[in-house]
């Protein structure tokens, strides 16, 4: 096996980051754009001891389970990496990744996975997008997604993959940025102003918040701009700037300002009022993130007289429906401007019994925080744990193991370090239930899943 041989290869797998799976000469081989039955044409790009990676040349025997992609550029855009295969056949791939990775990861022998359940919403159900900014060589302003494994902007004027109702901002702001001369930003050389353009929408209200990310927000006419594009959208209620002018990834810095409208845009969610802001997190996919929220309560049957803490709780998207069941939630996050807007949207629901604490949530679950100061005869009977990609870090799920509270509730949008942490909690006294993956991100390789446990008297065995 060398690097430039072209091989057939058979693909039987889906892995984690999307790529088709087979094998040839006893090595794994990843393959971007196949699906699961293809037998294809691959040119290795990427020779290893123990895999190889390579590029799709040609098609041998198309899978059954591929499809037309919906999207013009979808073999060329990152954004999405199954557009070609059927979505019945997405949701097996991910149920599998789920099941796999507590097998493999979190020496579950036979994990209680349940069949995911989805909207039904296979396109058009992102409620935000952020698009990095550039100039063409030509000079004009280009917005998009960068090509599969590359740093080259896919240029769009609308995806299917978002709310339809964001797709008249792509191409006329692109142009009024271009009309006014305002500078693009460069990173190799950390010059030019615009870095990103968001938009956001409510699913349920239609209101849309427009956001520029610039270096320094050192624009000219900038407000008037911001003004005529309120007057020019009907359902568009404000226009925000994020100054981000650090050499980062990152995409949003810390100081954000309203330039014309509102400062925030409202949505319905679970029967209630939210305030969503341009730089606070919010699960991209409205009504998934409402199935995730009717199985917690379907599994927890609550009665209204539980004590619930909600860790990782960002603006109250679970802590507010939750104490609208139960008897009092505790909500623990580390973003301040989030909890600032948790609290806003319990006011805006007039929900009385939750109380935010800002803080890294190991430090707030330690023995001496505020809210065991607060609260020092109390244990929680249910948390709710809604980390980042990344997982929890051991001193988090020490905390948990030794406040001993009867039931978990693990939401998890990366297979791999759910399942890592999952064998942590187990060996650590509980019991793993369920787990419910939820459709989160059609035609993508992610999958979002809620595992359930109880605490028991012995070592849990998986």
């Amino acid at each position: 096996m060398e690097q430039g041989q072209v091989i057939e290869v058979e693909i039987t797998d889906l892995a984690d980051a999307g790529d088709g799976v087979g094998k040839w000469d006893d090595r794994v081989v990843f393959v971007p754009d196949t699906a699961i039955g293809d037998r294809a044409q691959v040119r290795l790009v990427q020779v290893k001891r123990n895999y190889a990676r390579g590029k799709l040349q040609q098609l041998s025997h198309p899978s059954p389970t591929r499809q037309r992609p919906p999207c013009i550029v979808a073999d060329k855009c990152g954004g999405c990496q199954w557009q070609h295969i059927e979505h019945s056949a997405q949701l097996a791939a991910k149920q599998n990744q789920v099941i796999q990775a507590l097998v493999r990861i979190g020496g579950f022998a036979n994990p209680p996975v349940a069949a995911v359940q989805t909207s039904g919403e296979k396109l058009g159900y992102r409620n935000k997008a952020t698009y990095p900014v550039q100039v063409s060589p030509n000079g004009d302003i280009r917005a998009g997604y960068y090509q599969k494994g590359s740093h080259k902007l896919v240029n769009l004027n609308q995806c299917p993959v978002q709310d339809e109702r964001l797709n008249p901002f792509l191409a006329q702001i692109k142009r009024d940025i271009g009309a006014q001369g305002w500078t693009i930003y460069n990173e190799r050389q950390h010059q030019g102003e615009i870095r990103h353009l968001g938009v956001r929408v409510g699913r349920r209200t239609g209101q849309v918040l427009l956001t520029l990310v610039a270096k320094s927000g050192k624009l000219p006419q900038l407000e008037a701009q911001a003004h005529r594009w309120l007057e020019n959208f009907d359902n568009l209620v404000g226009v925000c700037l994020n100054i981000n002018g650090d050499r980062t990834n990152a995409i949003f810095g810390q100081s954000t300002r309203t330039l014309a409208g509102q400062s925030f845009l409202q949505e319905e969610f679970a029967g209630l009022q939210f305030r969503l802001r341009s730089d606070t997190f919010f699960q991209v996919n409205t009504e998934a993130a409402e199935l995730i929220w009717q199985a917690i309560a379907q599994e927890l049957n609550l009665q209204g007289h539980e004590t619930v803490l909600d860790t990782y709780c960002g603006i109250g998207t679970f802590s507010l429906p939750l104490a609208q069941q139960v008897r009092q939630v505790w909500g623990l996050e580390v973003h301040a401007g989030s909890v600032a807007q948790a609290r806003e949207n319990a006011q805006l629901n007039q929900i009385e019994n939750v109380e935010f604490y800002t803080g890294d949530v190991g430090q707030l679950l330690a023995e001496n925080s505020p809210l065991w100061q607060e609260h020092p005869q109390e244990k929680p009977d249910i948390v709710v744990i809604d980390p980042p990609r990344q997982g929890c870090q051991p001193p988090v799920l020490e905390a948990l193991i030794d406040r001993g509270c009867d039931r978990l509730v693990y939401i998890s949008c990366k297979p791999s370090t759910l399942a890592r942490d999952l064998k942590h909690l187990c060996a650590g006294g509980y019991d793993l239930r369920q787990v419910q993956p939820i459709d989160l991100f059609p035609q993508t390789a992610h999958i979002e899943a809620i595992a359930f446990l109880t605490r028991n008297n012995r070592t849990c065995q998986s």
